[in-house]
């Protein structure tokens, strides 16, 4: 896999290093990066919010250099995609580096009053030392697609409601490519006292030098996939999986066509009845429906089982990613065309079944074995 991580990271590198990109630190994100700097020192609290999947990768480059404190939080994002047991882990990590964390799922409703009830009792101890009485700010940092926007329009749902006020409620734009937010934009959370969260766009620094990291911000969607392409991602992706314990979890799925459970493999991918055909008529396209993704699981499960060959050499890892291809594309029901054309659409398709949970929740950055910082100062 080094070879491709490599890849990978060369490409990432070369986009960076690129002054004319459309995208990748623009001047506009440049001019964002030294907004979001100019106002640190103003909110009452920022809120640094990573992947989970990634805790050390997708840190903020801004904040690198902010030592542990009570006004500096730390939100692992999207815990729902990420290893549970890796994510406590990471808090413990934290907790020892004297870092105030909390991980949340921006779609769990649940999670998030008791996140907003968490940072209520932070703005309590704060007032405690401040009897101003003034309006708390907090603001979310963080680099692009690590779902800012989606934990504040949540945090203001939340908070709205708690609150009891009415209203039409103002809604931060969502979206699964990175870069999309564009401004600076305010939420009211809560009430008495009153507290607003700053939306902020995403900011990526100038450059990236390690391409460990470039792989994984490009496979967690932080990176356009158009930088180094969808195949390159897919196969990145696969990799991680060959040298898991995930797929061992679905060797006890069976094969299903159309909702049907199937005794005869062959048969549940390829022959099709009347009502098969009907189905296909409704369901041409989308992995996403259950019975798709069960083959999936099932048909990478029997492909990573009956390899013969060594996941930890590369040469046979190379090859083990180019069978589960070709398995895939009968899976997603794809016509016969080129493989190359084939290929595309199967690496689009089973980044979106990963990023989206349905392929097993990973953690790709390992925890550092000591704390570090050791920092016991709370600002």
């Amino acid at each position: 896999m080094a070879s491709l991580v490599q890849k990978l990271g060369k490409a990432v590198k070369q986009v960076a290093k690129n002054k004319g990109s459309n995208w990748w630190y623009t001047p506009h994100m440049a001019a964002a990066s030294r907004a979001i700097t100019e106002r640190i020192p103003l909110v009452d609290f920022f809120l640094d919010v990573r992947d989970a999947r990634i805790p050390l990768s997708s840190e903020c480059e801004q904040l690198r250099n902010f030592l542990p404190s009570s006004r500096h939080i730390i939100v692992l994002n999207k815990i729902d995609l990420a290893n549970r047991s890796l994510t406590k882990e990471w808090m413990s990590f934290f907790k020892e580096s004297k870092c105030i964390a909390f991980g949340v799922n921006s779609h769990n409703k649940e999670n998030i009053k008791e996140f907003l009830n968490f940072l209520q009792a932070r703005v309590r101890e704060l007032k405690k030392m401040d009897l101003s009485g003034h309006t708390i700010t907090l603001m979310l940092v963080g680099i692009p697609n690590v779902g800012k926007s989606a934990l504040a329009n949540a945090l203001h749902q939340v908070g709205r409601i708690s609150a009891a006020e009415k209203g039409k409620l103002k809604h931060a734009v969502v979206s699964p490519h990175p870069g999309e937010t564009k401004n600076i934009t305010s939420f009211k959370i809560a009430s008495h006292p009153n507290i607003y969260v700053l939306d902020t766009p995403g900011v990526l620094p100038p450059e990236v030098t390690d391409d460990s990291v470039c792989s994984k911000l490009a496979l967690t969607g932080a990176i356009r996939d158009c930088v180094v392409g969808e195949i390159e991602l897919a196969q990145y992706f696969l990799s991680i999986l060959s040298l898991s314990d995930e797929y061992k979890k679905w060797g006890k799925l069976s094969f299903v066509e159309h909702g049907q459970a199937s005794t005869n493999q062959g048969a549940s991918i390829l022959a099709s009845s009347e009502l098969g055909k009907k189905k296909d008529r409704q369901y041409p396209t989308d992995h996403t429906q259950d019975f798709i993704v069960n083959n999936v699981r099932r048909t990478l499960f029997e492909a990573l089982s009956s390899f013969a060959g060594n996941v930890e050499n590369e040469e046979d890892l190379t090859h083990l990613t180019k069978v589960e291809f070709k398995f895939l594309q009968r899976v997603f029901h794809l016509p016969v065309e080129s493989d190359e054309e084939n290929y595309g659409r199967v690496a689009t398709k089973l980044l979106n079944l990963y990023r989206t949970g349905r392929l097993g929740h990973y953690t790709l950055d390992h925890v550092p074995k000591s704390a570090w910082c050791n920092s016991s100062e709370m600002i």
